[in-house]
């Protein structure tokens, strides 16, 4: 397991993305004070979600916004509920969250 940030680094309703060790980017969103994390990749396009850096959610804060497309997504489940992609889903990233305020990456050995 690689950890990949702190809790405190991203804050509620925010987003904040990373690079992992394979060179993908993913993002890390906290909703109620659990943490959600998937690839950054509309999956319309395979475009990166963000056209300014981390800023992932729409106007709101309620919803994953693609600002190439305009679609939304799920917090919670990634699940596109508007826009050219409906119906199809971010892909989620396993992550946990330990007790020392780490989120780690879960890698595929494990």
């Amino acid at each position: 397991m690689k950890r990949i940030c702190m809790m405190e680094d991203i804050p509620e309703r925010e987003a904040r993305s990373f690079e992992t060790e394979d060179g993908d980017t993913i993002f890390i969103t906290q909703r109620d004070g659990a943490f959600f994390a998937y690839q950054n990749l509309c999956p319309h396009l395979q475009v990166e979600l963000e056209f300014l850096e981390n800023q992932f959610l729409d106007r709101d804060q309620e919803f994953i916004e693609c600002s190439t497309h305009g679609a939304l997504f799920d917090v919670e489940t990634g699940l596109c509920i508007s826009g050219p992609c409906q119906g199809d889903s971010l892909e989620k990233v396993q992550i946990q969250v330990h007790s020392d305020g780490g989120i780690y990456l879960e890698t595929e050995q494990e």
